[in-house]
């Protein structure tokens, strides 16, 4: 089974790292016998559960889903995202909640938005207690109400506090980045300074590694963000699929 410590080794062999998200044991099996390296069970879920943003999904319905990917996976690296308000409050909130995903969904890492200060010391806590921690800076979701979803760190100054907040967090012990939504230059440097892994996400080519949801690489997203790439329609498929079905019902062909 992948490791965190693998994913580092990648970044030094050059080898770029596949990750995705999944939400259930179907999806999950598939992504691991098609070979990804990452499994993110993300609060991007929460488009999955019919949810605007992912401010509303909570800890108990991410450790629902998460036990279910869990059990599809044979070798890619599991890592749950701790959601809103479920590790910001204290130190201790959050080493229980990561302490669930890690105890009760089987999961290997969890993933926590944002390099402020008080981040950096929650992020410290948990990787003393045992608990492997993915950074998340750029356009972080779960800021949505204060910073929008418009890309990040395109002025000087908003670069560099990005570029701090990335180097903070190596610091504080992560194993790797998730660089979503900033200009690709400043990928690259953040890439070419640090000795953990960037996991990039509408951040150009030169990241250590991809991730995309699931949903949007399928099709099955009804909005897909401008950085994702359809490689599939599947949601034009099912449709249908489903109308073909629902015509020999009733024209009495199926069952025949």
């Amino acid at each position: 089974m992948t490791t965190t410590q693998q994913l580092i080794q990648y970044k030094q062999q050059g080898r770029q790292i596949v990750a995705l998200t999944a939400w259930d044991y179907v999806i999950a099996q598939l992504l691991d016998a098609a070979g990804v390296d990452l499994i993110l069970v993300g609060d991007s879920m929460a488009a999955v559960l019919g949810y605007e943003t992912t401010l509303p999904i909570t800890l108990d319905e991410m450790l629902y889903h998460a036990k279910a990917v869990r059990r599809g996976v044979k070798q890619a690296l599991v890592v749950v995202d701790l959601p809103f308000l479920t590790y910001q409050e204290s130190t201790q909130q959050a080493i229980h909640s990561a302490g669930r995903a890690l105890k009760e969904a089987g999961a290997q890492a969890v993933k926590l938005e944002g390099g402020y200060p008080a981040m950096l010391e929650t992020i410290a806590r948990l990787v003393q207690a045992g608990i492997p921690v993915m950074g998340h800076v750029g356009l972080t979701p779960q800021s949505v109400h204060q910073i929008g979803l418009r890309k990040q760190g395109k002025t000087e100054d908003a670069a560099q506090r990005i570029l701090n907040e990335a180097q903070a967090l190596e610091q504080a012990g992560v194993f790797s980045i998730v660089l979503e939504h900033i200009p690709n230059e400043l990928a690259l440097e953040i890439t070419k300074k640090l000795s953990i892994p960037t996991i990039g996400i509408g951040a150009g080519v030169h990241c250590d590694g991809q991730v995309l949801v699931t949903s949007d690489l399928l099709g099955l997203s009804d909005k897909q963000p401008p950085f994702a790439k359809v490689y599939t329609n599947l949601r034009e498929m099912i449709v249908n699929a489903v109308q073909e079905f629902a015509g020999e019902v009733r024209e009495r062909k199926f069952p025949g």
